[in-house]
């Protein structure tokens, strides 16, 4: 059935040899000539300025290549030339695109699906800005209260004093400040005399000094100078001023006035409480900021969170005794006798060893813990290895049940709490960075600040609602300022960087875009395709690879590559408007949106085998303490707009569970009330789109396991037994073989300490990894080397004797990653291309059944093509007896599931619940749905 299809594809793609072109020219355009980089066929393209121009095709078609590899590369390249002679130094060994020429490229910024991110220091906020404005906001407008007061606190001046004393006209009254005797008291009352004192009070006496008498004898330690005895009237204003701030000078910032008639006010001068006199920090733009020593919390250093001792991770399996080895770390050989010295304790402890630990009494969870006896428990273990620190595989091992846990100083907020005393609006900085960015954007409608504030913080302002407004045009209004960057998807990472980008306002500039529509349920893509035509109307060129029918269909340029992938594709099959693109064009994907080739609807849903997993009270994040049913052995999908909930009930709640039970992984303990059904399954696998490796060393075919089978066989061959090779001289990870310059890698790492690393081909093997000996074996005219940069889809036909490795390289093709080359090293791959790559793997070792796979939209990156094969790999899963949950907002997916969970309403705290569910019939018919809103259209269309 796939030969069919193939074959039809290649027929109807006959005549795409050579490119549509719209009949009307662009004068003002990029201009491509003879572009050959990767698969590429020395293609010639034209794209418009000032529009929203689509690459589209099958994955490996050629889009990337295109769009980043050679027309973002070259924009970047005249970039680096623009740099200092030093930079300069390395250009002559840095790949240029392989292009004949490019004209009238414009500056250029690629935003790309990749989360470079690691630290836990980055958050939305400084990503976006928007904290450092939040900062500038509070250090100009904020108000300052005292924590045990209550009261405002204001900064005192001479001035402030002066209205104040004003208010009592016609009284008399005395100017005092405190005197501080240190040395002799005689030599400091006869210094006060010849600066013009000539009063002092001690206590509630009034002593005048003479330099004609002996100085008083003062035991009082309460003595104050009285600087004035005034009138208090406005004819006397000039008078009194010069009093307060001469009081002021001498008495370190503290004055006093005394009335005749009774009455007394102390004033201190600076940033203080009126009542409790307690003084605080100024509020400036540092205050605020969580990455400056100054004022991020001393505890947590800033970061919010402290490293402990996780219960969940010492005990990862609480379905299990102490006797089975609840306790993990006294499962090793070197710990056991911990847990014997526990066994001769437990009977005076109380503590049972043959009871699942979550049975445990707190009395016996505590004794186990805190020790008794002789023996001095998990905490007492713990204690002691601390002591041992100074050993490597001790500080590895410790780290192993270690968690974060949230700061006990700061709660989390990270700052200092002099930070947390400055509001607006009655909220301080802190609280406004842990509400969704919805919310945020409500806070600063309404708020309402003094016109004197208003004027200072009036650009600040437009600044902030601004960026929030882009926030939430880009659909990530459901995140907050405080979630940290580094837990961002792909998607979410480039929308961020997207909603940056607009709020900058540039024109004139070349934006590359990978999907930005991934992680976007359809209601929110429509939002997005306004943003990204927003941007190209003022005056940007917009090239954005992309597969979703609503991005194509907003287009002004629509260029496809093809006609199939890999070898088959590099050619541009059409480039044009998009009415020319669904009435004429006999594309790939043209025929998808005219609905002439589809992704047909299942024959039946399956009912699964009649027993499913019920998850109760679930309440992690924003979920509303909902109950789930998964049906076992069916295929199920949950859904919900971006910021449901989705990811925290499929990721932090019922994978966490699963791994937990069957001690898979050593997490926390999920927020949920129980799980029934669970012995039904015997296990859980998540395939995500982490990269497969941090090494560029592992590659598609070492990742399956099909390189050693490619060794054997060259090792095997007449000239390699020749030579004495053997298949360690065919691995580019031993010694043996590789070549000695790059250790294998085919690549040199130059360091650029004004610029990421720079990675060049090395000139010793010129990228072939292998020493020259080695690359003389040769079978039907291609060596070691030559195989590695094959394709799947080639390595297929030209190993058709290696039944192992033809089965695995087909499991590749089948889920679409038939374009990839054999050693295209990991770090490389797309997230969804490493998913899908897992997938494949897991297909070639799977051999049972009754286990959860669980996958977070595993469509990134396909075209509807491939995820045509995508479904049918999934369904095999299912077939095979096993259940699949996905995350996913794809609606041809959707569709195609047998049973749907739908959350929402909305995202953030409007989100969290549990909206529809049942067959994707059901669901699109069910009310409040966002979901089931799309898809009825989708099935009513078929």
């Amino acid at each position: 059935m796939a030969a069919k299809n193939i074959n039809s594809i290649k027929s109807a793609n006959k005549s795409l040899c050579k490119p549509q072109k719209d009949a009307s020219p662009n004068r003002d355009c990029l201009t491509v000539k003879g572009a050959r980089q990767n698969n590429l066929k020395g293609i010639d393209v034209d794209i418009p300025h000032n529009r929203l121009t689509v690459v589209t095709g099958l994955s490996g078609s050629g889009k990337s290549s295109l769009a980043f590899d050679t027309i973002y590369a070259e924009g970047r390249w005249r970039y680096m030339e623009s740099l200092s002679n030093y930079a300069r130094l390395f250009m002559e060994k840095i790949d240029r695109p392989l292009v004949d020429s490019i004209k009238n490229i414009r500056p250029s910024i690629a935003l790309e699906q990749k989360n470079p991110v690691k630290t836990s220091r980055s958050t939305v906020g400084t990503l976006t800005e928007l904290y450092d404005y939040l900062c500038l906001l509070y250090a100009k407008t904020g108000r300052t209260f005292c924590p045990e007061c209550g009261v405002e606190v204001k900064e005192t001046s001479p001035s402030d004093i002066i209205e104040d004393i004003l208010k009592n006209e016609g009284k008399r009254a005395y100017i005092l400040f405190p005197l501080y005797i240190r040395d002799n008291k005689e030599d400091v009352l006869k210094n006060l005399l010849q600066e013009g004192f000539i009063r002092i009070k001690s206590g509630e006496e009034i002593i005048e000094l003479s330099a004609d008498e002996n100085m008083p004898a003062l035991n009082d330690t309460n003595i104050h100078v009285i600087a004035d005895r005034v009138v208090i009237n406005k004819e006397n204003r000039a008078r009194i001023s010069d009093s307060v701030e001469t009081a002021f000078k001498r008495g370190c910032g503290r004055v006093s006035i005394e009335f005749t008639d009774g009455g007394k006010k102390d004033f201190l001068s600076g940033f203080c409480c009126d009542i409790c006199k307690r003084a605080f920090e100024k509020p400036s733009h540092l205050l605020f900021s969580f990455n400056h020593p100054v004022s991020a919390c001393p505890e947590c250093k800033g970061f919010g969170n402290i490293l402990t001792y996780d219960e969940g991770r010492i005990i990862p399996n609480e379905n299990i005794s102490l006797e089975q080895g609840a306790v993990e770390p006294w499962t090793k050989p070197s710990y056991k006798w911990w847990y014997d010295e526990l066994q001769d304790v437990s009977d005076e402890a109380g503590i049972d060893l043959r009871k699942p630990y979550k049975y445990l009494s707190k009395e016996e969870k505590k004794a186990l813990f805190e020790g008794h006896g002789f023996f001095h428990g998990i905490n007492g273990f713990f204690k002691e290895l601390e002591g041992k620190r100074y050993k490597l595989h001790i500080r590895v091992f410790l780290s192993r049940y270690k968690g974060t846990s949230q700061c006990p100083s700061c709660g989390g907020t990270r700052l200092r709490a002099e930070a947390l005393f400055v509001k607006i609006a009655g909220k301080n900085i802190a609280e406004l960075c842990n509400i969704s960015i919805k919310e945020l954007k409500n806070f600063f409608i309404k708020l309402a600040l003094s016109p004197s504030k208003e004027e200072v913080a009036k650009e600040i302002l437009r600044q902030i609602r601004s960026k929030i407004d882009f926030l939430c045009k880009v659909g990530l209004d459901y995140l907050s300022l405080n979630r940290q960057t580094k837990t961002l998807s792909g998607g979410e990472i480039q929308r961020v960087k997207l909603a940056n980008q607009i709020g900058n306002r540039m024109v004139g500039t070349l934006y590359v875009l990978d999907e930005p529509s991934i992680g976007l349920h359809a209601r929110d893509t429509e939002r997005l395709v306004e943003i990204v035509k927003d941007l190209a109307d003022v005056g940007n060129t917009l090239l954005v690879v992309e597969h979703d029918e609503s991005v194509i269909k907003a287009s002004d340029y629509i260029l496809e590559m093809g006609p199939l992938s890999g070898k088959d594709g590099g050619k541009l099959v059409y480039s044009g408007d998009f009415s020319n693109f669904i009435n004429h064009s006999k594309t790939i994907t043209a025929r998808y949106l005219r609905r002439e080739e589809s992704i047909p609807l299942p024959l039946w849903r399956r009912k699964g085998s009649g027993k499913s997993l019920i998850l109760s009270g679930l309440r992690a994040n924003n979920l509303k303490n909902i109950t789930i049913e998964l049906p076992l052995k069916t295929f199920i999908c949950i859904t919900g707009v971006s910021g449901s909930g989705k990811s925290t009930l499929v990721n932090d709640t019922l994978y966490n569970a699963l791994a937990r039970y069957f001690g898979q992984a050593v997490y926390g303990t999920p927020a949920l009330d129980k799980i029934q059904g669970i012995e039904e399954i015997k296990g859980v696998k998540y395939i995500d789109q982490s990269a497969v490796s941090k090494t560029s060393r592992s590659n598609p075919v070492t990742y399956i396991g099909g390189f050693d089978e490619i060794r054997r066989f060259f090792s095997e061959l007449s000239s390699a037994k020749k030579a004495g090779l053997t298949p360690a001289h065919f691995s580019f990870n031993l010694s043996r073989g590789r070549c000695d310059v790059c250790c294998g890698d085919g690549r040199l790492k130059i360091e650029m300490y004004f610029l990421a690393d720079i990675y060049v081909t090395c000139e010793e093997c010129n990228g072939k990894r292998f020493k020259k000996r080695i690359l003389e074996v040769k079978y039907r005219g291609k060596n070691i080397s030559d195989v590695l940069d094959m394709t799947v889809e080639e390595a297929i036909e030209f190993f058709p004797r290696l039944k192992g490795l033809k089965k695995k390289l087909l499991l590749l093709k089948d889920v679409g990653l038939g374009y990839l080359n054999l050693g295209q090293p990991a770090t490389t791959l797309s997230g969804g291309e490493a998913q899908r790559l897992k997938i494949a793997r897991e297909l070639g070792t799977n051999e049972s059944q009754d286990y959860i796979y669980i996958m977070d939209e595993p469509t990134t990156g396909l075209h509807p093509h491939d995820i045509k094969k995508l479904l049918s790999v999934i369904n095999r899963l299912v077939e095979y007896g096993n259940t699949a949950v996905i995350v996913e907002h794809n609606l041809d997916v959707i569709k195609s599931a047998d049973y749907i969970i739908d959350l929402g309403p909305e995202g953030g705290d409007e989100g969290g619940r549990k909206i529809a569910e049942g067959s994707p019939e059901r669901v699109a018919h069910q009310k409040g749905s966002h979901t089931g809103k799309y898809l009825k259209k989708l099935l009513e269309a078929k």
